[in-house]
């Protein structure tokens, strides 16, 4: 692939998320869709409806043998690692759905096979990449509410997923917090520069009793306080299946000595965001709908991987998530 061409990738499931990101890294024109394989059929046969020109195959090793310069991992959890790391090893940088691994110590191997390789990975952390976490993001650079000290976060789901994996922590590696919840520590730590954390303490539910035995059940209310070295204290709430009076409660409060900053959906939606700035008693919007940013952490993806396939120490972040992720199921 010369820095001028389009990377032709190959996608390795391709239900409602892989789908999904399939579409808008075509609507970006920065791509051509390749090949694909699914277990599904379905799956297959929908995904081949809307890219008749992709070419579908009969294995994941089959995919693997394909002239790609890439691929677009979006499988259940429990095979994330596995997957990602048999790309590596025949050099295909890999973007990946998360989490990375069910475990820590999954996302350290993944990690070292990417570096071995010395090949390019991304995971699809989408609301980093959401235009209102992007103007939040700048204000706490630019440093205009002063130091933060104190970070609320909020991941409530009226609905629970609605596959049965989800619920079996083998294969899932956890409830609503691997779920959701990395969702909320990344934007919390890399809004922060991921400053070394202190201490992580939590409490985890399932059906309103504390959570007993982690081999058995997943958790689908949880809380976590992190105490930060500089101080800071960040506090975690999320949820599935919550009478929360709406669809979705998603914000990351940022408190700071100058003031505050808000990112939160709009009326409950899963999908729309706004970023709001306070001093005080006043308030100020800083981003509002509309913003199509569901596969935009993809085609940042992708515009990396025409500028190098090479390995990006910044993957490394996904490393500190996933201790958090381990400390947090440790530590009830």
């Amino acid at each position: 692939m010369n820095h001028k061409s389009k990377p032709c990738l190959g996608f390795l499931g391709v239900g409602w998320i892989g789908k999904n990101r399939m579409q808008a890294l075509s609507e970006s024109k920065e791509v051509e869709i390749h090949s694909i394989f699914d277990s599904s059929e379905e799956n297959l046969r929908s995904a081949l409806s809307d890219f008749p020109s992709a070419q579908p195959v009969k294995s994941y090793d089959e995919l693997l043998e394909q002239k790609i310069d890439g691929i677009v991992i979006a499988t259940p959890s429990a095979q994330h690692a596995k997957q990602a790391i048999e790309a590596f090893e025949k050099n295909i940088p890999v973007f990946c759905q998360k989490p990375l691994g069910r475990s820590a110590s999954e996302v350290s191997a993944v990690l070292r096979a990417a570096e071995t390789a010395d090949c390019l990975l991304g995971i699809d952390l989408s609301y980093r990449h959401t235009a209102a976490m992007e103007s939040i993001y700048r204000e706490i650079q630019s440093g205009t509410i002063g130091e933060i000290y104190a970070i609320d976060l909020l991941f409530h789901n009226a609905y629970g997923p609605d596959k049965a994996w989800f619920y079996n922590p083998a294969l899932s590696g956890g409830g609503c917090v691997m779920d959701l919840g990395i969702h909320m520590i990344d934007l919390a730590l890399y809004s922060l520069d991921f400053p070394k954390i202190e201490s992580v303490s939590s409490k985890l539910f399932s059906k309103g009793k504390p959570l007993r035995d982690r081999t058995k059940e997943v958790e689908d209310y949880a809380l976590s306080t992190l105490r930060l070295s500089n101080g800071a204290v960040v506090q975690l709430a999320c949820s599935w299946n919550l009478s929360a009076g709406v669809d979705a409660i998603i914000q990351a409060n940022f408190y700071g000595t100058k003031g505050g900053l808000s990112f939160k959906n709009i009326s409950g939606s899963f999908y729309h965001f706004s970023a709001e700035k306070y001093l005080g008693t006043s308030s100020s919007r800083l981003c509002e709908p509309p913003d199509a940013w569901s596969g935009r952490a993809a085609v940042r993806w992708v515009q990396k991987l025409k500028s190098s396939r090479r390995f990006d120490s910044s993957a490394r972040e996904f490393q500190i998530v996933a201790d958090v992720l381990d400390r947090i199921y440790l530590n009830p």
